[in-house]
C-alpha cells in the first residue's frame, strides 16, 4: 500500500480519490505518521506504593479510566485516615471554590486522632490565579498532608515551560489512568462476573468489551445488569445483548456485518436501533463513514498482507478482538465495493450538510444503495 492510500484511507474526509489511489500522485495532504504509545507506569508505580501501605505528600490524578481513579482514592483513604474522624480529617474542594487562602487553610491543619490528612482538590487549573503562591505551598507542604489534585471533568494539561509542573514531579507524582490493556480488562471483566456468581469465557468478555466500549467505569453498570438478568452460572452472548446498552460503534459494526452478509431485514432493522438511539443523522452517517474506512483499510491489509498489529497502530485499535472483527469482515468486500460504498457516503453527507435534507430519509436511501450495489 503506497503512502497516499494508508493516509486518505486514515483520513477523516470522504473523498473522490479513494476510488483511483492506485494511479495518484501526491496532492500535499500531508504525511502521517502513527506512532505506537508508551506505555504510563505511573498507575502500576500508585498501586506498589498502596501495597506496601505508603503514600506521598502530593499527587496528581488525571485521565480517562475514572473508575481506577475512584477506587484508587478510596484506598487512599482508607490507608491515610485511620482515626475514626474522617469529617476532621478529610478535605475535598471543587475548582470554582479553591482560594489559595483556603487551601493553605486545610494544608495546615493538624489531623486530629490520625497521622495524615487527605485534602481533594477537583478541576483546579493551576495555570491560572496566583502560581508563585501556589508553588510557594507546594514546595513546602507539611509530612502529615496528602494533597490530591483531580481532575475529572476539565483536563491535565501542563505547560512543561513553567515552574509548577515540574515542582509537581519533584515533589509528587502525576497519575494517569489510562484504559486498560486487553488481557488486563479482560481478566478484571472475569473476576466481577465471580464476585456476582457468574463465570465468563474470554471470548464473551471480549464480546462485552466490543459492544459497550473499554471504560471500566461503563463496563461496571453492564456486568451488573448481565449478572442480575443471567440464570446460567455461565454468562452468554444472549444474556449480553438482551440487557446491555451497546455504544454507537459497536451498533454501527452491526449494521455492516449484516450488509456484508446480504441480510438487509438485519440491516434495516439495525438502522432502525440507531434512529432510536436519537443521535443526530450527521454523527450516525460519520459514525458509519469511519466502520467503512476502517473496514476498507483492513481490505487493502488483506491485499498487501500487512499485519494485525500493523493494521491496530494505522488506526489506534486498542482491543485485538475488535481488529480481528474488523479484518474478518473486511474479506465479504472487494476494494471496488468498498471505494463505491465511501463515495455514496460522501454524497450523502453533502446532501445532509448543503441541501437539509432530511437525516432520516438520507440515512434510508443510502442503505438501499448499498443493499443495491450488494446484490448487483
Amino acid at each position: 500500500m503506497g503512502p497516499t492510500a494508508a493516509r486518505i484511507a486514515k483520513s477523516g474526509r470522504l473523498c473522490y480519490t479513494f476510488f483511483d489511489y492506485d494511479t495518484m500522485e501526491e496532492r500535499g495532504e500531508g504525511s502521517m505518521a502513527y506512532p505506537k504509545k508508551k506505555e504510563d507506569p505511573s498507575y502500576q508505580e500508585l498501586r506498589k506504593e498502596l501495597s506496601e501501605g505508603k503514600a506521598g505528600n502530593l499527587y496528581v490524578f488525571h485521565g480517562e479510566e475514572t473508575y481506577l481513579r475512584d477506587r484508587s482514592l478510596e484506598e487512599m483513604k482508607a490507608l491515610l485516615l485511620t482515626g475514626g474522624l474522617d469529617d476532621f480529617n478529610y478535605h475535598t474542594l471543587t475548582g470554582k471554590d479553591v482560594t489559595l487562602e483556603r487551601l493553605h487553610q486545610l494544608v495546615d491543619a493538624i489531623p486530629m486522632m490520625s497521622e495524615r490528612t487527605m485534602v481533594v482538590v477537583i478541576d483546579y487549573d493551576m495555570d491560572k490565579g496566583d502560581r508563585e503562591g501556589l508553588i510557594e505551598l507546594l514546595s513546602d507542604l507539611p509530612e502529615y498532608v496528602c494533597l490530591i489534585f483531580v481532575y475529572d471533568v476539565i483536563e491535565y494539561k501542563p505547560d512543561n515551560r513553567s515552574k509548577l509542573p515540574k515542582l509537581v514531579k519533584e515533589k509528587g507524582k502525576v497519575v494517569n489512568f489510562l484504559r486498560q490493556d486487553q488481557a488486563r480488562l479482560g481478566k478484571w471483566v472475569a473476576v466481577r462476573f465471580q464476585a456476582l456468581g457468574h463465570e465468563i469465557g474470554k471470548a464473551d468478555a471480549e464480546y462485552l468489551i466490543f459492544r459497550c466500549g473499554d471504560l471500566m467505569t461503563g463496563l461496571i453498570s453492564e456486568i451488573g445488569k448481565v449478572g442480575a438478568y443471567a440464570k446460567a452460572q455461565r454468562i452468554t452472548r444472549q444474556d449480553i445483548d438482551a440487557v446491555t446498552t451497546p455504544q454507537l460503534d459497536a451498533v454501527i459494526f452491526n449494521l455492516t456485518d449484516a450488509i456484508a452478509a446480504g441480510n438487509f431485514d438485519r440491516a434495516f432493522s439495525v438502522l432502525g436501533e440507531l434512529l432510536q438511539m436519537q443521535e443526530p443523522a450527521i454523527k450516525l452517517l460519520a459514525a458509519l463513514g469511519k466502520q467503512l474506512r476502517q473496514l476498507y483499510t483492513a481490505r487493502l491489509a488483506l491485499e498487501e498482507r500487512k499485519s494485525l498489529s500493523w493494521y491496530m497502530e494505522m488506526w489506534g485499535v486498542r482491543r485485538e478482538f475488535q481488529a480481528q472483527k474488523l479484518m474478518q469482515s473486511a474479506r465479504k468486500f472487494s476494494l471496488e465495493w468498498y471505494r463505491w460504498a465511501l463515495l455514496r457516503c460522501e454524497e450523502a453527507d453533502l446532501a445532509l450538510k448543503s441541501t437539509g435534507a432530511d437525516g432520516q430519509e438520507v440515512l434510508i436511501e443510502l442503505l438501499l444503495a448499498l443493499e443495491g450495489k450488494r446484490a448487483s
